[in-house]
C-alpha cells in the first residue's frame, strides 16, 4: 500500500514543490511582522519549527480527500477485495505522507539556513521523528473521517476546517498564547499540538527537556487514537 500511494507522487513531483508554497509564504510575509511586534524576541528559530509543524497538520489532515477519490473511481472498494488486513491498507495511506513532509522540511529547514536559522543537527532529526510519529495518527484520523462521510466530498471539508483552525491557533504555532485570555490558555494546555509545538521549537534549538517527552507523548497518543479509530473504519468498509 505504501508503494501503490507514493507512485503517483514519484510520477508528479510537482506536488511536493507546490506543498512548499504556503509555508515559504508564511516566513517571508507573517515573520517580520510578528518580530517588529515583538521587538525582535520571536524569531526564525521560534517561528520555523512552528510552520513545520503546520506543514505536517495541513498536509495529513487534506489526506482523506485521496481516499475519497479512490471511493469515486471505484478503486478503494477493489483494494478492499484484496486478501490483505485492513490495518495495513490504513497504515500504508499513512505512511506514504511521511515521504513529501519529510522532504519539504528539510527544504524549508535548508532554504531558511543562509537566514540564519540554524537548527541543533541531533535535535532536528528527533523533531522529524515526532512529527512523523504525529503525522500517521492525524492522517489516519483524516482517513477515517473520508470513510464516515464516503461520497459527501462538502462534509469532510467543512468538519475538517472546523477541526484544523481551532488546533493550529491554540497549539501557539503562529503566534504565543503566553498573554492570551484565561479561557484560551486552558484550552491550549489539552490540546495535543501545542506540545508538539513546544518540542519542536525546543528541539530544533538544540534543548532536550520535559518538552520532548511530552511531544513525544502526544505524537504517540495521536498516532496510536488515530490508527485504532482508522482501523476500524476500514474494518466496517
Amino acid at each position: 500500500m505504501f508503494v501503490r500511494e507514493l507512485r503517483p507522487m514519484l510520477r508528479d513531483p510537482a506536488s511536493i514543490v507546490f506543498g512548499l508554497l504556503q509555508p515559504l509564504v508564511f516566513v517571508a510575509m507573517f515573520m517580520p511582522l510578528l518580530s517588529g511586534f515583538s521587538d525582535g524576541e520571536l524569531g526564525l528559530h521560534w517561528f520555523v519549527p512552528g510552520v513545520l509543524v503546520m506543514v505536517s497538520l495541513f498536509a495529513t489532515a487534506t489526506t482523506g480527500s485521496n481516499l475519497q477519490f479512490d471511493m469515486h473511481t471505484g478503486a478503494h472498494e477493489r483494494t478492499l477485495v484484496v486478501p490483505l488486513r485492513r490495518a495495513p491498507l490504513l497504515i500504508g495511506r499513512a505512511l506514504k505522507e511521511m515521504t513529501p513532509l519529510t522532504i519539504q522540511a528539510c527544504v524549508l529547514v535548508a532554504i531558511t539556513v543562509p537566514f540564519g536559522f540554524r537548527p541543533d543537527p541531533l535535535g532536528a532529526i528527533l523533531g522529524l521523528v515526532i512529527l512523523a510519529v504525529f503525522g500517521v495518527g492525524f492522517g489516519a484520523l483524516s482517513y477515517s473521517l473520508a470513510l464516515a462521510v464516503r461520497s459527501q466530498d462538502w462534509m469532510f471539508w467543512m468538519v475538517q476546517q472546523a477541526v484544523l483552525f481551532p488546533l493550529m491557533i491554540l497549539s501557539g504555532m503562529l503566534l504565543p498564547l503566553d498573554r492570551g485570555p484565561e479561557w484560551m490558555r486552558w484550552l491550549a494546555s489539552v490540546n495535543p499540538l501545542g506540545y508538539v509545538v513546544k518540542a519542536e521549537r525546543a528541539l530544533f534549538n538544540g534543548v532536550f527537556d520535559v518538552t520532548l517527552a511530552q511531544g513525544a507523548a502526544a505524537a504517540v497518543g495521536v498516532a496510536l487514537v488515530g490508527l485504532f479509530v482508522g482501523t476500524g473504519a476500514m474494518r466496517r468498509a
